[in-house]
């Protein structure tokens, strides 16, 4: 990718799929469902998980005659297994058929399956250029969830590209002219240290909480980017006192639409600087989930201000900067790891197909 802003024509973006690792589904909406399919990175998946907590995402179809294992054509979560509608092979988590209705199991069945890794509840799994093996990982410790609200889950889908929406958390400028923000400040340069981008900034801005009620916020935001599937912001309100946790979660759908996850949550708080909306005469057990829906209704208005244009834009490779725009071309040089050589990917693909086929 160019490094400066007048140093190529504009081409497009090297794939939709970059690698990485992407958002899944939330543990509990699993857990209600016991059997998911969806569109996932331009692959039909399913998602289902044991009674271990081990969770299977696997492509949909049937490595015996090709069904398709979702839900809607029969396909069942029996005990820890997942049981084909057509012929009833049955797969265990690690995607290996383990049981047939009429003869012994077929040690080739089976499923194609995708590494997963679970951070406070939100299920991830890596999509892999060519199918090759995680190259690098999510934060290994998931947040301590003591004293904090459950999760907050809003999902936009909508035309985009993961890189795109993750500009943003570098892209001070449109935070100033798109939200409204007030006061907005970088603290510190962005670092970048392999596949983790850190990025922190400080803004102001004023937010309706009722039709005759608005409160005045000061943020400080720390971001941690951590490929073009996982966000997480680090956030401090200091007019209230407010601790959130904030991730903002790109998943290719079909190679032309995304979902856009916001996932909030809010800490614990006891000793509220201020008395917002009657805030500091709750149950102390209250305030953080009734924050935590304040916070992200902002959220959502923020990302229904971005939506539109998000889709509508088109991809400039060597964009016309001016001085506000900061550190845009030293993020993008950030993600150009995440479009590995093909090459590269051809002989991870090799290696995989090797693998398979010795298992037959």
């Amino acid at each position: 990718m160019p490094v400066r802003g007048d140093a190529a024509p504009d081409t497009e973006l090297p794939s939709a799929f970059p690698e990485g690792w992407y958002f899944i589904a939330a543990r509990k909406a699993l857990e209600k469902a016991k059997l998911i399919r969806k569109t996932w990175m331009g692959t039909e998946i399913v998602v289902w998980g044991d009674t271990t907590g081990q969770v299977c995402v696997a492509e949909a179809y049937c490595p015996h005659l090709g069904a398709d294992l979702g839900p809607a054509t029969g396909g069942r979560v029996r005990g820890d297994r997942l049981v084909c509608p057509f012929h009833g092979f049955e797969y265990e988590a690690s995607g290996q058929c383990v049981a047939t209705p009429f003869a012994p199991p077929v040690r080739a069945a089976r499923l194609r399956v995708f590494e997963t890794r679970d951070i406070a509840g939100m299920i991830f799994a890596w999509w892999g250029a060519g199918g090759r093996a995680p190259q690098w990982d999510l934060p290994a410790k998931s947040p301590d969830q003591t004293g904090w609200s459950g999760l907050h889950i809003w999902t936009s889908r909508f035309a985009g590209h993961p890189q795109e929406t993750t500009e943003n958390s570098v892209d001070l400028a449109h935070l100033r002219y798109v939200h409204g923000y007030d006061s907005v400040s970088r603290v510190g340069p962005m670092s970048v240290d392999g596949h983790v981008l850190v990025s922190d900034f400080d803004f102001a801005t004023t937010r309706d909480v009722t039709r005759i009620a608005s409160i005045d916020l000061e943020v400080s935001a720390r971001t941690l980017v951590v490929g073009l599937g996982y966000s997480f912001v680090d956030i401090r309100e200091h007019t209230i006192g407010l601790d959130m946790r904030l991730w903002i979660l790109a998943t290719p759908v079909d190679g032309t639409l995304i979902d856009l996850s916001v996932v909030s949550q809010a800490g614990e708080i006891r000793n509220p600087n201020r008395r917002i909306a009657g805030l500091g005469f709750l149950p102390v057990k209250l305030r953080a989930p009734i924050m935590n829906r304040i916070m992200a209704s902002f959220e959502r208005r923020d990302v229904l201000q971005d939506v539109p244009i998000w889709s509508a834009k088109r991809y400039r490779s060597g964009p016309r900067l001016a001085r506000s725009d900061g550190e845009i071309m030293a993020y993008r040089s950030y993600c150009a790891q995440f479009y590995p050589d093909p090459l590269d990917s051809a002989g991870a693909d090799t290696v995989v197909n090797l693998r398979a086929a010795g298992d037959r």
